[in-house]
């Protein structure tokens, strides 16, 4: 078992032909994810209350060495190879913060569209139950009601007692009540 893996890697490993021509490209692959990765920390970094603490503390004290102490002194007052490093800092930080925009737009646009989406099943199913409800009424409309059947038989059966009397001022009553919470609606 051991044999295989060394086997397999003899087999890819051709002797009898040349090795093909390695261009410059092939040496310059990486993999842009982890590039944008690093470029997103290095633009967060540059971003902080941190960074801009250390950066004015390193320029103090390059002023300061190179002002006060003769014998230390390696960037005389114009400060050249101070404004030499700014310059090269800007030239690098200016586009890892865009590709970090760019990365940023990419992840909006997926959520964006993510979020479409969800917009669009919700109201889908927001209608679909608008639209059973709406059956659930024309149904439940169709449907004799209590009130109604009670009403009915009173009509048909008149009453002959007081029970009957105060059952029926009763109903109008609650339809009464009915009626004006339905008006407050």
């Amino acid at each position: 078992m051991a044999d295989r893996p060394d086997a397999a890697r003899r087999a890819d490993l051709q002797l009898d032909q040349p090795s093909g021509t390695r261009s410059f490209a092939q040496f310059l692959r990486f993999n842009p994810d982890a590039i944008g990765h690093y470029a997103e920390l290095i633009a967060r970094f540059l971003g902080t209350g941190r960074y801009l603490a250390i950066q004015t503390i390193i320029v103090i004290v390059w002023i300061i060495i190179n002002v006060a102490w003769v014998a230390l002194r390696f960037d005389p007052y114009p400060f050249i190879l101070l404004n030499l490093a700014f310059s090269t800092q800007a030239a690098y930080a200016a586009p890892l913060i865009l590709l970090a925009q760019n990365r940023q737009a990419d992840r909006d646009k997926v959520q964006a569209e993510e979020d479409r989406a969800r917009a669009a099943q919700t109201r889908a199913d927001t209608e679909y139950l608008a639209r059973e409800l709406a059956s659930l009424r024309v149904a439940i409309g169709e449907l004799a009601t209590r009130d109604f059947i009670r009403g009915e038989l009173d009509r048909l059966v008149p009453p002959d007692d007081e029970a009957a009397a105060r059952r029926k001022k009763e109903r109008k009553r609650r339809r009464e009540q009915q009626a004006r919470e339905a008006a407050a609606d």
